[in-house]
Formats: C-alpha cells, sequence, structure tokens
C-alpha cells in the first residue's frame, strides 16, 4: 500500500511538473502569436512568419470555434491557451481521481464498515465529478451523441446539477458555457463537507 502511495505522488508530481513547463511555454507562443496577429510586431518578421507557418495551422481549429461563437481572430491565441490550461486541469483531476478512489478503497476495506461507509459517500461525490469531467469532454468532441453509451451515464447524472446552474450563470460570448466548471467546485466542495460530518459521526 505504502509503496503504491509513493509511486502514485510520483506519477501526479511529475505530470504537474510537465503540464507547468508545457504551459509556460505555451504561453509564450500563444503571446507572440497574439502580437503577431493583432500586428504588435510587424507581419514581415522572422516571428510573424514562423507563427503563419507553424503554430497557426495548429491553432485552427481553436480559430473556427472562436469564429463561429463571434470572436477575432486575434484572440485565438488566447483561447488556444485556454484550451490547454482546462486539458491539463482535465487530466490531473482524472489522475487524482483514479489514485484517490484506489487508495480510499484499500483504506476502506482494511478499517471495516464505519470507513466503508465513509467511502461510499465520498465515493458518490467522486462519482458526480467524474461524470462533469466526462461531459466536459464529450463536449470536445462534436461527433460524440450525448444518447452514446459511452457518455448517456454522465449526462444523466450531471444534468440535474448544472440545470439550475446555466439559468443562472449566462455563457461567455455567447456560446462559452462554464457552468460545468463551477459545478465541478461546487460538488467538491459540498462533497468535502458531507464527507467531513459522515467521518466524525462514523467515528
Amino acid at each position: 500500500m505504502a509503496t503504491f502511495v509513493q509511486i502514485y505522488q510520483l506519477v501526479i508530481l511529475v505530470v504537474q511538473r510537465v503540464f507547468l513547463v508545457a504551459a509556460l511555454v505555451l504561453g509564450v507562443v500563444c503571446l507572440l502569436d497574439w502580437l503577431a496577429r493583432t500586428r504588435r510586431i510587424s507581419p514581415f518578421s522572422g516571428i510573424s512568419r514562423f507563427m503563419r507557418r507553424s503554430v497557426d495551422p495548429l491553432l485552427a481549429p481553436v480559430e473556427r470555434r472562436v469564429l463561429r461563437s463571434g470572436g477575432t481572430p486575434g484572440s485565438v491565441p488566447l483561447w488556444g491557451l485556454l484550451a490547454v490550461v482546462v486539458a491539463g486541469i482535465v487530466l490531473l483531476s482524472l489522475l487524482q481521481f483514479v489514485g484517490g478512489q484506489a487508495i480510499a478503497l484499500a483504506r476502506a476495506v482494511n478499517g471495516g464498515p464505519r470507513a466503508t461507509v465513509v467511502f461510499l459517500v465520498a465515493a458518490a461525490f467522486a462519482v458526480l465529478q467524474l461524470a462533469i469531467m466526462v461531459r466536459v469532454l464529450a463536449s470536445w468532441i462534436p461527433s460524440l451523441s450525448p444518447w452514446s453509451p459511452w457518455v448517456r451515464w454522465a449526462f444523466a447524472l450531471s444534468e440535474p446539477i448544472l440545470a439550475p446552474l446555466r439559468r443562472l450563470i449566462p455563457p461567455i460570448g455567447g456560446s462559452i458555457d462554464i457552468s460545468p466548471i463551477v459545478a465541478y467546485f461546487v460538488v467538491r466542495l459540498v462533497g468535502s463537507f458531507v464527507v467531513g460530518l459522515v467521518a466524525r459521526a462514523a467515528y
């Protein structure tokens, strides 16, 4: 058990460092691309030519979505950076979810019935968080139907939470729905509070 925890913590640490370095590099690239697109640096400079040749094709999917939403080409690099940050957060969250649940299950098995009750309550909230993450990932794949058996369960579990939030939180830019992000953190906070209460009651 101790060895598994150490390996898991090492994997999380490595992924966090890799993501941080990648985010910093991509942040610089996106800043340079933004400067080139907004003509704050000469469009005939080597940097601008490099951005048009190498970076802009990679941002083409983001650009199409931004333009369809009424955005401007100059904002595309910033949205690209935001997409990278969100993807990194999702990846780290998935790793933490899988590893955390494995550790919690092992402790529950060794801790007896009370520990099992606490684990089941915590797992229920963890599944809700996972459903929200799966729904966000599914929204990035236009060809994936909400009725697909792969993601239908996530929509069924998350919709009762997201529907009220959507009525309270308007989309950014008219089409970018941030309610799943808010819902994720709300579920996480409420889950921590409820699990704490159950743990105190059980012990």
